[in-house]
Parts: structure tokens; C-alpha cells; sequence
């Protein structure tokens, strides 16, 4: 793996945990979501930016990893280009099913090559 996706996907993983972080501390309800515009924001602004980070990662490692990079970059431009009207919902069900699995692939990724290495 090249070095700037392994960077890449070491910042994707940092966003992953913040959001994790954010619902550890918010908590891990919908209505607390929508109640606290803090809440929102921190995970909002985590989701961006592993979309945007997601679309750096180098066409060999994407073409290799098909998984979300292009979902994964299309909510980046949702929350960047239509912030105030996008579907709090969406962002939730994001949160809390689709950055747990992301997480997940990414450390695994990141494992194999570190064994790779060795």
C-alpha cells in the first residue's frame, strides 16, 4: 500500500472514532441527534471529512477496495453544498451503521498491510 493511502486511512479511522466519541457523549439516540446542534455538527463535520479524504485515496487503492469511496465522497458534497437541508436522517443512519463497518474495514486493511511488511 502506498504510504499517503496508509496516511489516508489512518485519518479515516480518526474520523471514525470521533464519531464514536460524539455518541459516546451525546449519546446514542436520535432525539439527543436532533437536540443538540453540537452533536450534529461533530458528526457532520466528521463525515465530511472522510469523504473528502476517501476521495484522495489513489485510484489503484479504490479501484483495489471498491467498498464506499464513491458513496462515501457523495455525502462529503451533500454536507459541504447543502448543509442546512440535508436529511439529519441520513446523517444519523450514518453514524451509527455505516462509520462502525467503515472503522472496521479500514483497521483490517491497515493490519494486513502492517503484516505484509513484516
Amino acid at each position: 500500500m502506498k504510504d499517503s493511502d496508509r496516511q489516508r486511512l489512518e485519518h479515516i479511522c480518526y474520523y471514525c472514532d470521533d464519531v464514536a466519541d460524539a455518541i459516546k457523549t451525546f449519546g446514542a439516540s436520535y432525539e439527543a441527534f436532533l437536540g443538540n446542534v453540537h452533536y450534529l455538527n461533530t458528526v457532520a463535520m466528521s463525515i465530511m471529512q472522510i469523504g473528502e479524504l476517501s476521495g484522495a485515496l489513489s485510484l489503484e487503492f479504490r479501484s483495489a477496495h471498491p467498498m464506499l469511496w464513491g458513496p462515501m465522497k457523495g455525502m462529503r458534497n451533500i454536507i459541504a453544498h447543502t448543509y442546512h437541508s440535508v436529511n439529519r436522517e441520513i446523517i444519523w443512519d450514518t453514524a451509527m451503521n455505516d462509520i462502525p463497518a467503515l472503522l472496521a474495514f479500514c483497521k483490517e486493511i491497515l493490519s494486513q498491510d502492517e503484516k505484509a511488511k513484516e
